[in-house]
């Protein structure tokens, strides 16, 4: 989670009034803040990612006012057209398509303000950016630059510039070899042809994003006006960034002036601070926090969180959201607030008007029953990501490939697919605990996913069980023993083996497990060739179970 520090100096100057540190310790955690550390003349607070507006001391101030009645409703940006473009070409759209842009004059930096930017950047990076995947953001000082500017693609080695904090020119292929930056997010633009660049009038590179911008145009306390630009993979979260951006900048004091963007098929002005609109009963809020306030009270509560709010109709209430305020999407995100500005220390908690009490479902019960037994039995939970890939699923399990579920879009290599079997993933643990001591026995309960077209969402979930145990003298009498131990413990006794063939078993030492003639999984000794894929060098025994069958049948212990 992002942690934030306040000066008390700089926040009562910002708040216009002077409150200790013990006021505002009382304060914060009212706007969802939580309390890091204390010091005589500072606080630390840690927020949630979704609240990016407090990711600068101006961003919380903002929301502190309201909350102190200092200043209540929407606040208010006067923007001014003006003169610089940015001319976006064609070649970026194969590898950063979108930016958007701003121009911030008669700022008035101190070391701690530039250092405070410089950490709030980094913080939208992280919180919307995605570690600059989505965007990433560039601070330039204008003054250094000439207008006009131009977002292109260019090939790596044929443009050079000296990046921050260097004193010797590179190319864009150097600078990801040489640079910090470049070595950690590289990665995001190296299989491109062509790299993201903003050039200035002259042609100088002032930006090579997401990477790093240009030594020349390097923010001090001596820069009074920013050139700010945003570039990214998608043009929602680039205008989120530059909004939470520029209000906060314009809080600090500063002029913000709009920026003329010309796409090869549209011409925009950002930013835009324009509030939306969201309506929200004033019936489902009470009924949602338990209260009973009026439109007009629901209204001041509303106002307090700094947001706009007007009466449409009886019960009815039009609420004008600011632009930096990206966290609010479904009429709940307004109960929230209307809880925030009626205050949350106001807020009684009751039982829920119900004649009975709560109780553990009877699913997870009866996973809670076959988790004991294992564990007495002498194994080891384990608990696994329901993601996995191809190669660990079938190849090194000896099968042949199947019809998994899988991702659209993997973020990496290692999690393509959703698991079928909970076997693959207990043979991954045994080969990355080869190191330790001999016998292993590990077991899991939980899901698989298999696709069914049958199915209004195309896939089903089942419960699964699945053990083994590795060891010198593992085989399949042991593996049995305890398979007909779990069926005693759970007063199953009319269940079958029946022997099988299974590409991940030794044959002859794999049989099917059979409920009233229904087949729901494998026990035997594990294949040779498996033991190498996973480079495991003592013999491995193991079953897998669907335990939907087997709670159908004891259910009635459940209720």
């Amino acid at each position: 989670m992002p942690v934030i520090t306040l000066r008390m100096e700089k926040l009562n100057k910002a708040l216009g009034i002077e409150i200790n540190v013990e006021e505002a310790v009382e304060k914060l955690p009212w706007l969802g803040l939580d309390i890091e550390e204390v010091g005589e003349d500072y606080i630390r607070v840690e927020y949630s990612p979704n609240r990016m507006d407090f990711s600068s001391c101006v961003g919380i101030v903002r929301a502190l006012k309201g909350l102190m009645n200092l200043e209540v409703g929407l606040p208010t940006y006067n923007l001014v057209d003006g003169e610089i473009t940015v001319k976006v070409k064609p070649s970026v759209s194969k590898v950063r398509p979108y930016i958007v842009s701003a121009v911030v004059k008669n700022l008035d930096l101190t070391e701690e303000d530039v250092k405070e930017l410089m950490e709030m950047q980094e913080d939208l990076h992280w919180g919307i950016g995605r570690n600059r995947r989505l965007i990433a953001i560039g601070l330039h000082n204008l003054d250094a630059t000439v207008p006009p500017f131009t977002y292109t693609a260019l090939k790596p080695e044929s443009i050079s510039f000296t990046p921050l904090d260097m004193e010797e020119e590179l190319t864009l292929r150097e600078i990801l070899e040489k640079h910090e930056k470049g070595r950690e997010y590289g990665y995001l633009i190296k299989h491109a042809e062509k790299y993201p660049v903003i050039l200035d009038g002259k042609g100088r590179v002032i930006s090579f994003p997401p990477i790093i911008n240009s030594e020349l145009t390097k923010i001090s306390e001596e820069t009074k006006n920013v050139f700010i630009d945003i570039t990214g993979l998608n043009f929602e979260s680039v205008n989120n960034g530059l909004n939470i951006l520029v209000s906060a900048m314009a809080d600090m004091g500063a002029k913000i002036e709009t920026v003329t963007v010309q796409y090869p098929d549209k011409t925009i002005k950002t930013p835009n601070l324009e509030p939306k609109k969201m309506n929200l009963r004033v019936e489902y809020s009470n009924k949602m926090l338990g209260l009973n306030l009026s439109d007009e009270e629901t209204i001041k509560c509303l106002k307090r969180c700094r947001f706009n709010a007007t009466r449409l109709s009886d019960g009815l209430i039009e609420v004008s959201i600011p632009a930096y305020r990206i966290d609010i999407l479904h009429e709940i995100d307004l109960v929230e607030e209307v809880a925030i500005g009626y205050g949350y220390y106001k807020l009684k908690p009751k039982r829920p008007p119900s004649k009975i009490s709560g109780k553990r479902n009877a699913v997870n019960e009866f996973m809670r029953l076959i988790r004991q037994i294992m564990i007495g039995l002498g194994f080891t939970e384990a608990m696994n990501f329901i993601l996995t890939n191809e190669r660990i699923h079938y190849e090194m399990m000896r099968m042949p490939y199947g019809n998994p579920v899988k991702l659209a879009n993997p973020v990496s290599s290692e999690y393509t697919m959703l698991r079928e079997m909970i076997l693959p993933s207990l043979m991954k643990n045994l080969s990355e605990n080869t190191h330790e001591a001999y016998p292993q026995k590990l077991f899991e309960v939980s899901d698989v996913i298999k696709a069914n077209p049958k199915v209004s969402v195309k896939t089903e979930r089942k419960m699964h069980l699945s053990a083994v145990s590795a060891h010198s003298t593992a085989n399949y009498t042991e593996i049995r023993m305890y398979l007909d131990a779990l069926f005693k413990s759970l007063g199953i006794e009319d269940y079958t083996v029946v022997e099988d063939e299974h590409p991940s078993f030794l044959p002859g030492r794999v049989a099917s497990i059979n409920l009233h003639g229904e087949k729901i999984g494998l026990i035997g000794e594990i294949h040779p060739e498996v033991l190498n894929n996973f480079r495991i060098g003592n013999p491995v025994c193991a079953f897998e179970v669907e335990l939907e069958p087997i709670f159908k049948r004891l259910k009635g212990r459940f209720k």
